[in-house]
């Protein structure tokens, strides 16, 4: 990468300031608030429960949900019924048809998951909508403020899933990881300045501070290391022959990420954790006993906590990279395919059974890095009382989002470089005045 190339390549350019675009337009939602919402009696809600729930729904929500801005509920409702859509999808037998007719079908889910986008976000606000108003935080209560409450927040969903896809297919990057990665680190300024403050008021031991600190650039430093990590299997492709001329089988190596499945398993849990929990935030005196106790247990910091977060982030781990990033079935049909094969494994059906094999072990792996960067800061976090901000999950966000969003602009300027290369040596061949070379077999 450098700068001379990125301001030739225009297409680039063009992608990040729309992506940017995008964004902003992300940041201005969140601060334009729902009608009938009382702000003190909200700040001052939000700042009794920064350190448990409400600094988690505030962190994914991009401080929308403190401010009751218009996109409050976020991406994860899109996110939860991406994940209800994908279990159905590895079930059910006619959505698994679905999945296999290439384009036309993938459209076909996506509308699915549009429609139950629209049903969990309007259960989401409802919900959200009469805990306000039971909770004391609304200014003039009653059905009118429901409805209007319902249709703002089920609008700035859909909207927010929007600019998502507009992200993925016109800018750069993946659209709904960036509006989370957005959203964390416009939060981080305040984070910090609310830690440093609790430093300087004497809550927070100058030792922690330090140590904190410590534990996250360690915590970055491991993410980088891990999300490096490659297994790679080597690949043989056998002699072959074209015309009159016999080719020598080349070789080459099939790379598998230690972890394949990227942010997606901490997201998954994540949304999972929150979905029962975001409407008794804010009715926490009018909840009943059976969402009392499950605020109780499912508290951040909880053991019961620890243990589901830990039990969804290994299950979405295998989930999604068996069935989305890396299908051990298709990567062996393409092998085979290709007349490529791994040295001693028979192509097809024990190419597919010897994959598995090795991906299984891999994610045994994977799986216990990622459970160990959401966990283990998440209970240094709990203890210590310190800004969500500075926990595994956030920081895991962050880290994976950047180097995936990084390493899509240096695709686009290396194929940018490489049609450049393209057009300067047409151009040299027509200067040397068009002589056509001898006629190859």
């Amino acid at each position: 990468m450098s700068w001379s190339a990125f301001g030739k390549a225009t297409e680039l350019r063009q992608r990040i300031l729309f992506t940017i675009g995008i964004l902003i337009v992300y940041r201005i939602g969140t601060y334009i608030p729902v009608p009938g919402i009382d702000a003190n009696a909200l700040r001052e809600f939000f700042d009794d429960a920064a350190a448990g729930l409400g600094g988690i729904l505030n962190m994914f929500t991009g401080g929308a949900i403190s401010r009751m801005g218009i996109f409050a509920l976020g991406i994860m409702p899109y996110i939860s019924a991406s994940i209800i859509v994908q279990l159905l999808t590895a079930m059910v037998p006619q959505l698994e048809q679905l999945k296999k007719e290439g384009e036309q079908g993938r459209k076909k889910i996506n509308q699915y998951t549009r429609y139950g986008t629209v049903l969990l976000a309007t259960f989401q606000a409802y919900g959200l909508a009469v805990s306000l108003q039971a909770g004391g935080l609304v200014t003039t209560p009653g059905w009118y403020f429901i409805a209007a409450t319902v249709i703002t927040l089920v609008g700035g969903t859909m909207f927010l899933m929007w600019l998502g896809e507009q992200i993925t297919a016109r800018g750069i990057g993946n659209g709904i990881s960036l509006i989370i990665f957005v959203g964390i680190i416009a939060e981080i300024p305040a984070a910090l300045a609310q830690f440093f403050s609790q430093g300087r008021s004497g809550a927070i031991s100058p030792p922690i501070i330090v140590g904190v600190i410590l534990m996250v650039v360690l915590v970055i430093m491991f993410v980088v290391f891990m999300e490096r990590s490659l297994r790679k299997i080597h690949i043989q492709y056998p002699r072959r022959q074209a015309g009159m001329k016999m080719y020598e089988g080349g070789s080459s190596h099939l790379p598998i990420k230690v972890n394949p499945a990227g942010v997606i398993p901490a997201i998954f849990a994540s949304s999972l954790l929150l979905l029962p929990t975001t409407i008794s935030t804010f009715s926490q005196q009018n909840s009943g006993p059976v969402m009392a106790t499950i605020l109780a247990y499912f508290g951040p910091g909880q053991p019961l906590y620890l243990a589901f977060f830990t039990a969804m982030i290994v299950f979405f781990t295998f989930f999604y990279t068996f069935n989305v990033s890396f299908k051990t079935e298709d990567v062996a049909e393409n092998l085979k395919n290709q007349n490529g094969f791994v040295p001693g494994i028979r192509p097809g059906k024990k190419t597919e059974e010897y994959l598995d094999y090795v991906v299984t072990r891999i994610l045994v792996l994977g799986a216990a890095y990622l459970a160990a960067v959401c966990l283990l800061p998440e209970i240094l976090r709990s203890q210590l009382a310190i800004p969500f901000y500075f926990g595994g999950t956030s920081v895991l966000i962050v880290v994976s989002v950047s180097m995936d969003t990084v390493q899509q602009v240096q695709s686009h300027l290396l194929a940018h470089q490489y049609e450049g290369l393209i057009e300067r040596s047409q151009l040299r061949g027509k200067r040397r005045g068009g002589k056509k070379g001898p006629a190859r077999r």
